[in-house]
């Protein structure tokens, strides 16, 4: 792993790159959610919140995440329509479930940290994978 890079586990949202998802953090997995209109340079990306995911929520964070790896590898293989995406409800019993159990995880806390993110593209196959989508962060102070 490139120096100072750490993993990203789940990708939550993504406009015009990473938007939302859990990665490490010093080596801790933690939910990152993006600021609203953070300012974009050519040296970092973009300002997120960030916030300890807990082993609890980790863990249904990486089961639901597999039921999408799952979706989209049928997806992508002419196999499953938009339509069948788990995420838009009533397709998937047990995403429901894990959505609805994960929710409050999701909500930014008051004391979530600023920082600061870089991402580095893994050369590999396939975008989305179970052990995560296909890129790294390294995370920086927000000055």
């Amino acid at each position: 792993m490139p120096e100072g890079f750490e993993r990203v586990h789940v990708e939550h949202e993504w406009y015009d790159g990473p938007r939302a998802g859990l990665a490490d953090v010093g080596g801790v997995v933690h939910y990152f959610q993006a600021v609203p209109d953070s300012y974009r340079s050519e040296e970092f990306d973009d300002k997120f919140l960030v916030w300890p995911a807990g082993a609890g929520a980790f863990a249904l964070e990486r089961e639901q995440w597999a039921i999408f790896v799952a979706w989209n590898s049928r997806y992508e293989a002419g196999m499953a329509s938009v339509d069948s995406h788990p995420g838009t409800g009533g397709v998937d019993p047990r995403y429901d479930e894990l959505e609805s159990l994960l929710a409050a995880h999701r909500v930014v806390p008051g004391d979530a940290m600023p920082l600061v993110a870089e991402w580095r593209p893994v050369d590999r196959q396939e975008r989305y994978h179970v052990a995560g989508p296909d890129y790294l962060v390294k995370w920086h102070a927000d000055h």
